[in-house]
């Protein structure tokens, strides 16, 4: 069931739209079409372009509680819909919610200073020299790693995790089914670990043990923050948003295929 509040009449749409040119065109015929709300005012928002777009719209309007429906004009779509021009509010009515969860991120800096994100994909720490990094992870304030050598580790979100996630040979994970995955990047030692699926309410610190000779960063989806020495992160509590799919194309439906894909 569609969470607009009412469909008898044409919902108010806010149409956003990437900087490339079929996007832009769109955009406009759109607008034309269905007229054109700011988000604030809008029952539903609608992008159109590709994946990270999507989650540049997530981060900026997320926190609105609009219902999301977005439409695949860019290279990655897995966010989002077939576009079409056509029969946008029928779409909008027959649409299933999928509910999502982000992470929040807090970054301790070697020069003191904090820096806090959320990431609907995945939060992922990275090596930025040429030397392997060294990691050692807790959860829940117990250690469980004490020192992983490695390019990098990444917790995912399920909507994430058939992303970087699952490129790094991470788990992918249902819908619903209230769990991370903790995923490392190219581990040299511990040589046979590959990582841990938890619980969404586990809270994972990641201290980098060597900082100055081995630096690393993180990034939330798409905020980077260098020279980190402590990262904490966290299912959030209190943000939730929802994305809206076309029943023949839902967003649990994808993830389930993408595990029998060949």
């Amino acid at each position: 069931m569609s969470p607009l509040p009412s469909l008898s009449a044409t919902p108010r749409i806010a149409f956003l739209a990437s900087s490339i040119t079929v996007a832009q065109q769109a955009l406009e015929q759109m607008r034309l079409r269905y007229g054109h709300h700011s988000p604030q005012d809008a029952d539903v928002i609608c992008p159109l372009g590709g994946d990270g777009f999507m989650l540049q719209t997530l981060h900026r309007y997320g926190m609105l509680g609009k219902p999301v429906f977005g439409m695949k004009l860019g290279t990655v779509g897995f966010l989002m819909n077939q576009y079409r021009e056509d029969d946008l509010p029928q779409r909008l009515a027959l649409a299933e919610p999928a509910h999502l969860r982000p992470l929040e991120m807090l970054a301790l800096t070697e020069s003191g200073t904090t820096t806090g994100s959320l990431a609907y994909n995945e939060v992922s720490l990275l090596r930025q020299t040429r030397q392997a990094a060294h990691i050692r992870i807790d959860l829940n304030g117990q250690t469980r790693v004490d020192e992983l050598m490695c390019d990098g580790v990444l917790v995912s979100t399920p909507a994430g995790s058939t992303a970087y996630n699952y490129s790094a040979y991470g788990p992918i994970l249902p819908l619903g089914s209230h769990v991370l995955a903790l995923t490392p990047i190219a581990p040299y030692r511990p040589r046979r670990w590959r990582g841990a699926i938890v619980k969404a309410e586990t809270e994972f610190r990641m201290q980098v043990l060597d900082p100055y000779k081995r630096p690393v960063s993180v990034t939330a989806d798409s905020h980077e923050t260098r020279d980190v020495i402590e990262v904490t992160i966290r299912e959030s509590r209190d943000r939730q948003v929802t994305l809206l799919f076309d029943p023949e194309h839902n967003l649990e439906e994808r993830i389930i295929s993408e595990q029998f894909t060949v």
